[in-house]
């Protein structure tokens, strides 16, 4: 925690930082697992369901000891880019055949020891998946790898992984019901009944128009309104996505006071769509950012991408200040976690990052300028030193770890040169 905090050089024997410094960042949204595909799937055409496809051969292969390898280079690199705490919606849970590991909250505890090798916090969103789609369309068999026999057993398991880490300042287990599509209503219901107030609950949300049309078909409601009938709309929630609501889902959203998580990149990279991110914020939804599946790993990127994507929708700039954009990616983050948020203040963690004054993009920096300029231009390159808890975990742009969690990675690249 911050004892104090002052501005201006330092007194005494205080180390100046030099350079411009900011909360730590918040990726509120990521996948580790779907890192292997970058740069795999780019020339291969389609959409989103068939860079799925992709994405469930990866979940396919993936061992305890290979997602820990492979997700703590992922949270190394995240740090290097100025993160200091992750949302890991997490739903890669048994073995093929949905077979429970002898420990079975194993895959979890894999990826919390990787952030705690990164050395950044971690909200662990553990997913309920128990449908291929509506209509209780049965599960393929790799996404039986993601599934719980049964929504009191999957909530079952999650609470003895949150008693297992209870009272810890690093990590925070939370719920998340991958999808409409792939938890049921009478899940959705259970969840509703036995969730605490402050678990933090995410789920993707109208993500594709193919989702919309589905969840009407099947129910006559959108997804948020579905959330809304069985009660899952409230403080605690952030909605990932939500590239294709409508008027009425923003009044449901805003009125539970509920939040969205954009995921600019990605929403990019998968032809996702643009979401109506001034009309959220007009109406006083809260917005946060995350990586998804890491096409690239810049909260810098995702937090203009709310703005930028705007622009292109609307045919207006400026709708989004940059402070704005800067909570978006620290402590509007940090509250959608379930960690302590606050930023640079006394008496909120030290989590903080130093940006280079001296980085080419940077060029022309002016103490009036600072804020617009680092928001609009500065890249995840340009971050030069983070603290998590007030320890250095990144030194001049390279993580302390990044040697020997670098190699581990490209071994685990290995596999699937080929897609």
């Amino acid at each position: 925690m911050y004892s104090s905090v002052t501005t201006g050089d330092p007194g005494g024997d205080g180390t100046r930082l030099g350079g411009i410094v900011l909360p730590g960042l918040v990726n509120a949204h990521s996948h580790a697992f779907h890192r292997l595909l970058r740069g795999r799937t780019q020339a291969l055409g389609g959409d989103f369901w068939l860079w799925r496809q992709h994405m469930y051969e990866v979940a396919e292969a993936l061992t305890p000891e290979s997602y820990e390898s492979l997700a703590t280079a992922v949270f190394m690199e995240m740090a290097m880019a100025g993160v200091t705490a992750v949302g890991e919606f997490h739903y890669i849970h048994h073995q093929m055949g949905g077979v429970p590991y002898a420990d079975r909250n194993e895959m979890g505890h894999a990826l919390i020891t990787a952030a705690r090798r990164a050395g950044i916090r971690i909200s662990l969103l553990d997913a309920g998946y128990f449908t291929a789609g509506f209509n209780d369309e049965p599960l393929s068999p790799v996404q039986t790898r993601f599934s719980d026999q049964g929504a009191s057993v999957w909530l079952d398991r999650v609470a003895e992984l949150r008693a297992e880490y209870e009272g810890e300042a690093d990590v925070v287990v939370g719920l998340a019901p991958h999808s409409v599509r792939a938890v049921p209503e009478a899940v959705l219901v259970k969840v509703a009944d036995r969730i605490a107030t402050g678990t933090p609950l995410h789920i993707h949300v109208s993500e594709q128009p193919a989702e919309n049309r589905d969840c009407l078909e099947a129910t006559t409601l959108t997804p948020t309104a579905l959330l809304d009938r069985v009660g899952l709309l409230g403080p605690d929630t952030t909605l990932v996505h939500a590239t294709h609501v409508t008027g009425s889902d923003i009044e449901h959203i805003a009125g539970a006071g509920a939040g969205v998580c954009y995921c600019a990149t990605t929403e990019r990279d998968l032809a996702d769509g643009i979401g109506p991110a001034a009309e959220l914020a007009s109406a006083g939804v809260p917005l946060c950012v995350g990586s998804d599946s890491h096409a690239v790993i810049d909260l810098f990127e995702e937090a203009r991408g709310i703005e930028l994507h705007t622009r292109l929708s609307t045919g207006r700039r400026g709708v989004f200040a940059p402070h704005e954009l800067v909570d978006a990616a620290t402590v509007t983050g940090s509250a959608s976690l379930g960690f302590p948020t606050g930023g640079l203040a006394e008496g909120s963690p030290a989590d903080f990052i130093v940006i280079d004054p001296d980085s080419p993009r940077l060029a022309g920096l002016t103490e009036e300028a600072a804020l617009d300029l680092t928001v609009f231009a500065a890249t995840s390159a340009d971050v030069r030193d983070v603290f998590v808890a007030g320890r250095r975990i990144v030194t001049d742009g390279v993580h302390h770890g990044w040697g020997d969690a670098k190699s581990a990675f490209e071994a685990s690249v290995l596999p699937f040169q080929t897609l």
